[in-house]
């Protein structure tokens, strides 16, 4: 597996849509396909190395979501507890001022209610941004403000593993870090991913889109598909800042690789298999979402390929993160791929991403 999608990444590269990238692919558990491409640092004339440390963004979420599945399984919480009974200054209600139970199940599959814009009220940070606020006074703002739907009846994505989060740190007791590490990273290995940087010297230099990419400032907007998105660079060295269970981790390639194929491979015996095959289903059933997909605990799931417009096989779980990531997990080929860049937000909702799937599976072909 090589021709093909190094033409894809040598071009996105060369035409100024990425500036940096690593993909690793693996096939039945091998490795098919490992390249890092394109500058760690343009402007220093730095190569990208071998397994950079990047910051997350969203593909922190389905490693806290795995946490909250690693804990049901443990008895430790249900799927079906009210997300007030364990955080009980949560309790926003619905536009008429009527109660509302949000549940766990409700946060996983972001059918809660809850949005990711709040413009009314700047003071509220949906993880990517800088802040000095805890979880709990963060998003008891958020709980002030009306949910858009009643919970359980629409698909909305939102902060909703940002309070899974501040469920998940009360229930475990400690930081979201505490729970994450003990139930998830820890377990599998997963030494250089966290709340945290393992080694500054390789953590990526950030770009914003731009014809060509310019370096990230701090504070740094960018429009993308949930509004204008304002990223902070240096947040992730906050001592302060609440812990993101939506956007707040960085890590490398080769930790979330190792994460995909232990839920590929039935939990890795972090999650059990049946919880797994749970989270690799609809769980929203017949609530309507983007075309050919739904939507499980981890990320969406591929339903019809066709009306989807992917090549990956029905029951293909997949997202990314808007730093510049895009992940899946296709069980019926046996197939993992994370794509990572440092391009936001090209490498997670642009044509990069896109192109290199379908690369890849035309070379399984």
């Amino acid at each position: 597996m090589t021709s093909r999608v190094d033409a894809v990444m040598d071009a996105a590269i060369s035409e100024g849509k990425i500036v940096g990238a690593e993909l690793i692919v693996t096939r039945h558990g091998d490795v098919a396909y490992q390249r890092s491409a394109g500058w760690f640092d343009r402007e220093a004339g730095q190569p990208m190395i071998d397994n950079a440390i990047y910051r997350l963004a969203s593909v922190t979420k389905p490693i806290v979501a795995a946490a909250a599945l690693a804990m049901a399984d443990r008895g430790l919480v249900s799927l079906d507890d009210r997300v007030s009974q364990h955080i009980p200054w949560f309790s926003p209600r619905l536009k008429d001022g009527s109660a509302a139970e949000i549940t766990i199940h409700h946060l996983l599959t972001h059918t809660a209610g809850l949005a990711y814009n709040y413009p009314d009220d700047p003071a509220i940070s949906t993880g990517l941004g800088a802040t000095e606020q805890s979880l709990k006074e963060n998003f008891a703002r958020v709980a002030q403000h009306p949910l858009e739907y009643a919970p359980g009846t629409a698909w909305r994505y939102s902060v909703a593993i940002d309070v899974l989060g501040a469920v998940l740190a009360q229930v475990h007791g400690g930081t979201l870090e505490d729970a994450v590490r003990t139930y998830v990273t820890g377990p599998l290995g997963m030494s250089e991913t966290g709340f945290f940087v393992a080694d500054r010297s390789r953590l990526a230099k950030p770009y914003a889109d731009g014809a060509p990419p310019m370096p990230m400032s701090d504070p740094q907007p960018i429009v993308g598909d949930n509004g204008t998105l304002m990223f902070s660079p240096s947040r992730i060295f906050s001592p302060t800042a609440f812990q993101s269970g939506g956007a707040g981790m960085a890590g490398t390639p080769a930790d979330i690789i190792r994460f995909l194929e232990a839920m590929r491979n039935g939990g890795g015996g972090v999650v059990r298999q049946e919880t797994v095959a749970r989270a690799f289903s609809n769980q929203i059933g017949s609530i309507e979402r983007d075309p050919g997909q739904s939507f499980g605990y981890l990320g969406a799931i591929v339903e019809d390929p066709v009306a989807a417009g992917v090549p990956s096989a029905k029951g293909t779980v997949n997202w990314g993160g808007v730093y510049g990531h895009s992940w899946l997990i296709d069980p019926v080929n046996g197939l993992s791929i994370i794509s990572m860049s440092n391009t936001a937000v090209e490498g997670c909702t642009g044509r990069y991403p896109k192109d290199i799937i379908a690369a890849v599976y035309s070379e399984l072909t």
